[in-house]
This record gives structure tokens, sequence and C-alpha cells, in this order.
């Protein structure tokens, strides 16, 4: 881990498998300004669903991304799953990771004087966004269970809950992540590996305390 002024931690990984509720826990304990980078594809997505275009649009897309405003969204609306799926789309195109990377790295560098540093999870923060992060961690889990995962979300905030369909949206919504051109989802050679199927977000959130303090498996 570097000396660095301000402490950067990237997380990483797939829909469900955790890395969330890790990041925001961890930025409440270490002080760290956090930014979960999905919530601005999220964003980006439905500001053009809103505008009733098409996410997979590429100029619609770049366009949202460019007077991207997240004031207008609630928590609920980021978090559904219509935002994840335009989600999935814009971040396919490279435009559009290109217009929203260089805030990311903002964040990162200038966190503000009352946080220690910052934290950010999605899909490509150890490898591409904060690829020089003071440490990096690699959150996965089964398929299985992070379906579940998303299942029991959905029921917790009364959504209606078809699993073939969850089933479907979140093996293409992997796919796409992992094919991408640019910025695919993929664990950093020198991130360490969070395996969170058979751990609760207490466990977790341990074990990611015991690395980042360097006391644990490096």
């Amino acid at each position: 881990m570097s000396n660095s002024a301000n402490l950067i931690v990237a997380i990483d990984g797939p829909a469900a498998s955790g890395k969330g509720t890790l990041a925001r826990r961890l930025a409440e304990i270490l002080n760290l300004r956090y930014l979960d980078t999905g919530s601005l594809y999220r964003a980006t997505g439905l500001s053009v669903l809103r505008a009733e275009g098409d996410p997979t649009n590429e100029e619609e897309a770049v366009k949202a991304s460019e007077n991207l405003d997240l004031s207008i969204f609630s928590a609920e609306d980021l978090r559904s799953e219509e935002a994840g799926m335009a989600a999935s789309h814009v971040a396919f195109l490279p435009s559009v990771r290109a217009v929203l990377l260089e805030f990311q790295r903002s964040v990162a560098a200038r966190p503000g004087d009352q946080f220690a540093g910052a934290i950010l999870d999605g899909r490509d923060i150890g490898t591409v966004v904060c690829p020089d992060a003071d440490a990096k961690i690699f959150v996965t889990a089964d398929l299985e269970v992070r379906i579940k995962r998303r299942l029991q979300e959905l029921k917790d905030r009364g959504e209606p809950v078809i699993e073939s369909r969850v089933r479907e949206d979140m093996t293409a919504r992997d796919q796409r992540d992992r094919d991408r051109s640019v910025s695919p989802l993929k664990k950093a050679e020198d991130a360490w590996e969070l395996d969170t199927s058979k751990m609760n977000a207490d466990e977790a959130l341990a074990a990611a305390l015991s690395h980042i303090r360097g006391t644990g498996p490096q």
C-alpha cells in the first residue's frame, strides 16, 4: 500500500456480488468519500429512457452523459431493474465511458478535505479508473447466490419478482460487462479477490477491513 496523502480503494465485481454494500460500509468506517460509479451509468441510461430514447443509441447516450444531473433521480429510481438494464447498455458504449471517466478520476484525486480518501465501486475501477489505487478488491459470488440476493432485494422493495426474468437479465448483463471492447469487467492483476458466496455482509466487511489494513491476505 502506498503512502499517498489520500487513501484510494477500488472495488470491482459483478451485479449483486455485495460490492456496493461493502463499499458504503468501508467508506463510513474509514472516512472515505464514496462514489457508486454504477449510479452514473444508471442515471445516464434513465435519462435516455425519460427522453423516450434508446440506451443503445450512442449519440443519445453521449448527450445524456454530458448533461447528467443526478439530483433528478431518487435512490429508488437508480436501484430499479430498469435502471440496471439501461446502465448495462450505455456502459457498453466507449464514448459514454470516456465522458464519465474523468468525473470518476476527479473524485478519486480530490475527494474533499473532510475525507481521508475515496472509495469507488464499479466494473473497471482497479483496471482503468484508478489503476494505482492503494487497495484493490474484486468482489465476486456464485451466479445462483447473486440471483437469490437480487430476488430478495426486489421483494424487499415491493417490486414484482419473476425469477426466470431476473436470471435472464443478470446472465445477459454479466456477458455484456465482460465482453465489451472498452473497460470490460475483469479482476486487476494486483487485486485481492473476495468471494462472498458464503459470507454475510458483516463477514465480508471484516475480511475487507483486514485486507485494507494490511493484516489479511495480500
